[in-house]
């Protein structure tokens, strides 16, 4: 038998409303009577009506996550500490695919499923804050990076400019000199990705080597297979890099792969860096250095964001946060 607050009520001998304030968390009540009434709730394993107590507010209960592609690794990860973390507030996740650049990106912004979901968390890869403005304000929209500091809602994320050039300087500092970029897109780029480039070729300023646009390798997509063939193409190309940067570690699976392949060592040959520290990285071999984002904190803050803006204020400004990374140095630059 489902029990009511009544029951628990009963049970602790206090008020409806008393049990409804220990329920939803309301500061003002005395200790002794928030233990009884959670003994009384441990009693009767009550669990609150959440469908009731969304009706009750205008709310669904549900939100939604979208990300360029639902098998990328990184996104997968992501998605984990999302939904981890909207669970610790009673929220489903709806998880969709905005893959197919900048428009669907901006479709899936302005507004999919307004009347399913509460509010949408966002993992743009191909958009630019331009890109994204138009969006209507009508469902609460947070951003998982990618839109730099004035972007049209709030977001979260690691500082890409400077996790890339402290990950391009660690591949200097070990006498590479021709050290390529993979990730690069051949449309428009998204802020991100702008953001790691700018990073990437302030490390050679820093270091006082010359840039060479041939080493910049695009990729259409961030798959194995495209880390795969970018790096192909440079070897075949006529610039033989003697390091090479992934701007996801998906792309830098595939880039050892092919280096592999084409019969040279790593990192003796050539060293290889990503970008997001996934599982499969630290189990490769050679094992992966990567730049490690804050993944469950991205997560969090974003949730956080989410959940101000549903119950709050929807007018304010955006916000923009930005969460730690670190560089982890493993044996794919550092060698065994």
């Amino acid at each position: 038998m489902r029990h009511r607050l009544k029951d628990v009520a009963e049970r602790a001998g206090v008020s409806v409303k008393t049990v409804s304030n220990v329920v939803n968390g309301y500061q003002h009540v005395r200790p002794d009577t928030r233990a009884r009434v959670e003994q009384a709730i441990a009693e009767l394993r009550y669990r609150p009506n959440l469908s009731a107590r969304n009706l009750r507010k205008g709310r669904t209960g549900v939100i939604a996550l979208a990300g360029p592609e639902l098998d990328a690794p990184s996104f997968a990860e992501l998605a984990r500490h999302v939904v981890t973390a909207a669970a610790e507030r009673g929220w489903t996740v709806l998880i969709g695919q905005a893959a197919g650049g900048p428009g669907r990106e901006r479709s899936v912004a302005a507004g999919i499923g307004d009347h399913l979901v509460d509010g949408l968390i966002v993992s743009p890869l191909a958009s630019t804050a331009d890109d994204l403005a138009g969006r209507d304000a009508g469902t609460p929209v947070v951003f998982l990076g990618g839109c730099g500091d004035h972007g049209p809602a709030d977001h979260v994320t690691i500082d890409d400019a400077a996790a890339a050039r402290e990950a391009t300087a660690h591949l200097i500092a070990l006498g590479r000199r021709r050290v390529a970029a993979i990730g690069a897109r051949p449309t428009a780029e998204g802020t991100g990705v702008r953001l790691r480039l700018a990073g990437y070729a302030a490390a050679f300023a820093e270091a006082g080597i010359a840039y060479d646009e041939r080493l910049v390798a695009s990729a259409p997509a961030w798959r194995r297979a495209d880390g795969a063939a970018a790096v192909r193409h440079l070897l075949t190309s006529g610039v033989r890099p003697d390091a090479v940067l992934c701007f996801d570690d998906a792309l830098a699976l595939g880039a050892l792969r092919a280096l592999h392949e084409a019969g040279l060592r790593v990192p003796g040959d050539v060293a290889v860096a990503g970008f997001g520290d996934i599982e499969d990285g630290r189990f490769s071999i050679p094992t992966l250095t990567t730049v490690a984002p804050d993944k469950e904190r991205l997560a969090r803050l974003a949730v956080d964001l989410l959940a101000d803006r549903i119950d709050g204020d929807r007018s304010s400004p955006p916000r923009a946060l930005t969460v730690p990374y670190r560089l982890e140095t493993r044996e794919s630059t550092l060698g065994r």
